[in-house]
């Protein structure tokens, strides 16, 4: 097969590669005060710092997916989908006390059976950075009975809806809240500290592994579904650096890629974290790391049935110019700008299609017994009303390029033994992004926020729909 070439050609998907929607809970449902939903980290974040979010759009309405589900998930039908990922909120699921609520019970159910009763899969993930308030103010990742207290939560769900959800997760990019909130800052509670980092990261991969070993003792009781699996959603994008590299910029790839990927790699794939990551940490870097009596054990029973792999951008990295930063934080790497590269000006993402297939080789090689599934992938443009025809419908051709390119290296990757069963879209439904809240849009539906947050379909809608139903595309 050959990539990019000017003259078209068919591009054929194995007949049982499957489509689906990518979403969150907290990004979606809204009705954050409703049917005694707990207040989030976000609620919080909104309340105190409401000028952190793009045009003071806090986190409490999402796209109204709570009312509208049945809408979205005949419109996941109309567009030849088979699965729908989104995430369980702790907020909703459980109350205070760690016992579940039964009208946020009820409401998941209501969403579940809608799913199945249009043929369409669900993927539950059980945690998208979307913490309960209260135990926030316990000090969240950085405290062990968190760690207890988020495996009480998923063995709850399972129990609750096991008979209905054949496959669950455990993370959405675990690595987000520890870089976001405890190594750059740019979140609230807006820390700098390694130690921080690492721990919060090595407390969230403690969770993933009681969260899984209580997967595996429900499956062996026969409390889930025949056939169910278990897996972890993550950004493993491999690094890259410049061509001729030096031996200090091989080592930015490897600490990048260690902290990034191989660490959560190898507690999915082996059920151990990478021992030269740990070296440099404990040893180069003199962080240590707050593990117990036992912890082994647990680390053991983190291997999944597959992976989720979210992909936009590659990681390019170089040697950095010090060992230490001003704040006294470990400096693994600097960004590297290839000169070949084309950006999505309105994220500042480069976009690098190759990147989804060097994943696949690249999991090939290490873990060949490991299937996966493309979990995120997507294009987020600001100001889309520009693109707008005189019927009100975007024209996104853009969109339609990038997801094209897209799938042509993942066919490309499977033609040449990757083991990639499906591909998810992120934000099938345009949704409430974080800090950027309606910033940018990544849907192949609109959502319009100044009409009750009315669906319309985007030029790329009848695109992917044909691809869907066909699995081939020029």
């Amino acid at each position: 097969m050959k990539i990019m070439e000017e003259e078209k050609m068919t591009i054929k998907l194995p007949k049982d590669f499957f489509f689906g929607a990518a979403m969150s809970g907290p990004q979606t449902e809204g009705a954050w005060n409703v049917g005694g939903r707990l207040r989030s980290y976000w609620d919080m974040y909104s309340d105190q710092e409401i000028n952190a979010f793009f045009n003071n759009v806090g986190s409490y309405v999402g796209n109204d997916m709570y009312h509208k589900y049945e809408e979205d998930i005949k419109l996941f039908k109309s567009l030849n989908f088979k699965s729908f990922r989104t995430s369980m909120q702790w907020t909703r699921l459980l109350d205070q006390d760690g016992k579940l609520n039964p009208e946020g019970a009820a409401w998941y159910h209501k969403l579940i059976d809608c799913a199945n009763e249009n043929g369409i899969d669900i993927f539950m993930n059980m945690y998208h950075f979307d913490m309960p308030e209260y135990l926030v103010k316990r000090g969240g990742w950085q405290n062990r009975e968190v760690v207890e207290a988020y495996a009480n939560f998923v063995k709850i769900a399972m129990e609750e809806f096991g008979d209905k959800v054949k496959y669950w997760f455990t993370f959405n990019e675990p690595i987000v809240e520890p870089e976001q909130q405890f190594l750059h800052g740019v979140w609230y509670p807006y820390q700098k500290d390694f130690k921080q980092s690492i721990n919060v990261q090595y407390n969230i991969t403690l969770a993933h592994c009681l969260a899984v070993a209580n997967f595996r003792k429900l499956k062996a009781e026969g409390k889930l579904c025949e056939g169910a699996k278990i897996g972890m959603i993550n950004c493993f994008a491999p690094p890259y650096t410049k061509e001729n590299p030096s031996p200090e910029d091989l080592e930015a790839v490897r600490m990048t890629d260690g902290l990034h990927n191989r660490w959560w790699l190898d507690v999915v794939a082996h059920g151990h974290l990478p021992q030269d990551v740990l070296d440099t940490v404990e040893n180069d870097w003199k962080v240590e790391i707050n593990r117990r009596p036992g912890d082994e054990a647990i680390l053991a029973q983190g291997k999944v049935d597959w992976l989720g792999f979210n992909y936009y951008q590659p990681t390019r990295v170089q040697a950095p110019d010090s060992k230490f930063d001003e704040n006294g934080l470990p400096c693994i790497s600097k960004p590297y700008i290839w000169p070949e590269r084309k950006m999505n000006v309105y994220r500042g993402w480069e976009i690098y299609p190759k990147g989804i297939y060097d994943f696949g080789m690249k999991i090939k090689k290490e873990c060949p017994d490991l299937p996966f599934f493309i979990s995120e992938n997507g294009m987020g443009v600001e100001g889309e009303e520009k693109y707008m025809d005189e019927n009100g419908t975007v024209q996104d051709d853009y969109r339609i390029e990038f997801v094209r390119d897209h799938l042509e290296w993942i066919a490309k990757a499977i033609e040449d033994g990757a083991n990639c069963l499906g591909y998810h879209y992120w934000g099938v439904i345009d949704n409430w992004s974080w800090c950027n809240a309606f910033k940018n849009r990544y849907g192949f539906i609109r959502v319009c926020l100044d009409d009750g947050y009315k669906r319309k379909e985007k030029k790329s809608a009848a695109w992917i729909r044909e691809v869907a139903r066909t699995n081939e595309f020029e």
